[in-house]
């Protein structure tokens, strides 16, 4: 096996890094997450038209560049680096391969185009802000009722007697990118408690151009000058985050209507989640090691910059040791994210120890920056609130080591039972003993 990367590949990372470093800078990043979109729109049009970056692991016939969870995963640790705030984890890493999974030919045709040229950003919601459970990162999302399982709460579908249109009513906390995103794909339950089973629904959100349903009355249609109605039924809310860089929206939904993704014959939509969720782990994990990565660089720069008693404080042994710690927690996390983005079946273990040196880093940062780190303006925050953020969305650690052990058997458990002494199981409940 050559590990070695090809001179695309390389490609694809020098000119992302270049174009980031003219155009995301901390005060660049500052500015985005203040505007309505939570992100610099017309960044994210030139790095979707320029560079393809949405359409990257999109195949050719729908206007994406056919590469792999490798390419996506190489670009994504250059936007950690840059802590860039945009919609491509929640379009391309999140949206895009469940829409390519599960859609109808008719639904791939019509939205992935539009996705890979950036024209249509979308986004996930699941209800009680579950991310990690219903991508199967922490818990087997077959067995846990991350989305209502039929009871109150979570979100429901119900279908006209005809058979005709679906409507949802419920919530979603935590929807990233939900506040701006042209398509929200809603995670449901119907059939009531007895015979429950979660679907995936097609939402056209305000804002968006007018994406074509067939029977769904009450979405959002085009009106003049290609400007679209409000969504009867839907509100979206966006939330205050910790890491700005990171929008979420509380989206509710009160009699909405909605399009099925897929055929009425019962897709797979949890097996989809899951192997959505162990692709995003692995890109996710690149992206926190860039971002540990753009942390070290910044630190190891000002260590070098900054005197005391008459010398720089990077030439101090104690502090040489340190860096040296950090560089190789970086390196490990690293080398883990690539190989989970060859192989995505080691992506949640590859999270797990890309958060772990996200946050070490992070905290280090702060503290080798010495009195000036402690700002809450400098930008040494920014990556502690990315690394926090990061590991409260997808994670925690723990839970995402656990689950992994469980799926192995390590500990004698049975695939998705996830049990282990002293560890919290996939009910959330802690045990003193296996169960």
């Amino acid at each position: 096996m050559d590990a070695a990367f090809t001179a695309e590949q390389n490609e694809i990372r020098r000119t992302l890094r270049e174009l980031l470093t003219k155009h995301s800078g901390p005060g660049e990043v500052r500015a985005a997450v203040r505007t309505a979109e939570g992100h610099d729109p017309a960044l994210w049009h030139r790095l979707a038209r320029e560079l393809g970056l949405p359409g990257l692991a999109l195949p050719e016939e729908y206007g994406g560049a056919g590469c792999t969870a490798t390419e996506l995963a190489l670009a994504c640790e250059e936007t950690g680096r840059a802590l860039l705030p945009s919609p491509l984890l929640a379009t391309a890493v999140l949206a895009a391969p469940l829409i390519a999974a599960l859609g109808t030919p008719r639904q791939r045709a019509e939205l992935l185009p539009r996705i890979a040229d950036g024209t249509l950003t979308a986004a996930l919601a699941v209800p009680g802000g579950s991310m990690a459970t219903a991508l199967g990162l922490t818990a087997d999302n077959r067995s846990a009722a991350w989305a209502g399982g039929g009871r109150a709460g979570g979100v429901q579908a119900r279908r006209s007697p005809d058979g005709g249109e679906w409507r949802l009513y419920g919530e979603a906390d935590r929807v990233l990118d939900g506040h701006s995103a042209g398509l929200l794909l809603v995670a449901a339950h119907t059939g009531g408690y007895p015979r429950s089973r979660t679907f995936l629904f097609l939402v056209p959100a305000e804002g968006s151009a007018g994406v074509p349903t067939e029977g769904a009355a009450g979405v959002s249609a085009e009106g003049p000058a290609g400007v679209s109605a409000p969504v009867e039924g839907l509100t979206r809310t966006r939330l205050t985050s910790m890491d700005e860089t990171r929008p979420l929206a509380r989206v509710e939904l009160r009699d909405t209507a909605a399009e099925l993704l897929g055929a009425d014959d019962a897709p797979d939509v949890c097996g989809a989640l899951a192997a959505t969720g162990r692709t995003a782990a692995a890109v996710l994990a690149a992206e926190a090691v860039g971002a540990a990565a753009g942390a070290l660089e910044r630190t190891v720069a000002y260590v070098k910059e900054r005197e005391q008693f008459g010398r720089a404080i990077g030439s101090f042994q104690a502090v040489r040791h340190r860096l040296a710690d950090l560089y190789v927690r970086v390196e490990a996390a690293r080398s883990a994210a690539y190989y989970a983005a060859w192989d995505p079946a080691a992506g949640p273990l590859a999270l797990a120890q890309a958060l772990e040196a996200a946050r070490i880093v992070a905290g280090e940062a702060v503290q080798l920056h010495g009195g000036i780190g402690f700002t809450w303006e400098h930008e040494a925050h920014l990556y502690v609130k990315r690394a926090a953020a990061d590991e409260l969305l997808f994670g925690p650690v723990h839970r995402l080591r656990d689950h992994a052990a469980g799926q192995a058997g390590l500990f004698g458990a049975a695939p998705g039972a996830g049990v282990v002494h002293g560890a919290v199981t996939t009910d959330g409940l802690a045990h003193g003993a296996a169960v």
